[in-house]
């Protein structure tokens, strides 16, 4: 197995760092845009043509485009990491990475929450620190560890519907599927053919291991079953 990390960031004290929409787009944005070993910048940052951009699949992740960043420019892009599977929920955020160059996480990383700090600072009038010390990576190791991870990376935003789900039950897998596939902050859209943001999030080996879009949707959807079978079984334990 390839090196793999998960990644994990929250806000000091698990305050709020996504306040809007706007600012899961800056986020996003910036995943792209700072995946670069070269020297970018951020300012130029306008939401509309991001979004534009990402729906037209312009700027490519694998690099064979240009960053929507700079327009008619199309020299490839060197990125810092594969950025494989990302979430993002109101105060944290877990990302699924592989480096491509030595160090290129912790170069990422430090691009990446400095600059989206400097942002909402200047936006919310603050000062201080915003995110809770530094992030964590964990290097995935364990065969059945990689392969439970995307699953648990594309269900946390659960946790805003239906938190049941952590106790590994759920009221109705139907509404939970429904709710995964138009949860915009989150890759798992992208992993079942549906545009979100495809330019950020290079797919290729997770498709690869899950067989495809239709297998991976599949897949999630029997775990959801599964959790929902559960809850059923529990409550007619209960009825008795």
């Amino acid at each position: 197995m390839s090196d793999i990390y998960h990644i994990l960031s929250r806000g000091v004290d698990k305050r709020k760092i996504f306040l809007d929409k706007h600012d899961y787009f800056r986020f996003i944005h910036n995943l792209f845009v700072l995946n670069e070993q070269r020297v970018v910048h951020t300012t130029r940052y306008n939401p509309q043509n991001f979004e534009k951009t990402q729906n037209e699949k312009v700027g490519d992740q694998t690099g064979d485009r240009a960053s929507p960043q700079f327009k008619g420019k199309r020299e490839p892009r060197k990125l810092l990491v594969d950025i494989h599977a990302f979430s993002l929920m109101s105060n944290h955020y877990h990302l699924l990475l592989s480096p491509k160059i030595e160090n290129a996480i912790p170069k990422f990383m430090n691009k990446l929450n400095m600059a989206y700090a400097k942002y909402f600072n200047i936006k919310y009038k603050r000062m201080g620190t915003l995110f809770e010390s530094r992030y964590k990576s964990i290097p995935v190791e364990k065969e059945h560890h990689f392969y439970h991870l995307p699953y648990y990376i594309h269900l946390n935003p659960l946790d805003i519907e239906f938190p049941e789900w952590r106790e590994g039950r759920l009221k109705s897998y139907t509404k939970a599927m429904e709710f995964l596939e138009n949860y915009r902050w989150s890759s798992h859209p992208d992993y079942t053919g549906k545009k979100n943001f495809p330019s950020v999030t290079n797919r290729n080996f997770l498709l690869d291991v899950f067989s495809g879009e239709e297998k991976y949707k599949q897949s999630i959807e029997q775990w959801l079953k599964d959790m929902d079978s559960t809850a059923t079984r529990n409550k007619e334990l209960f009825l008795e």
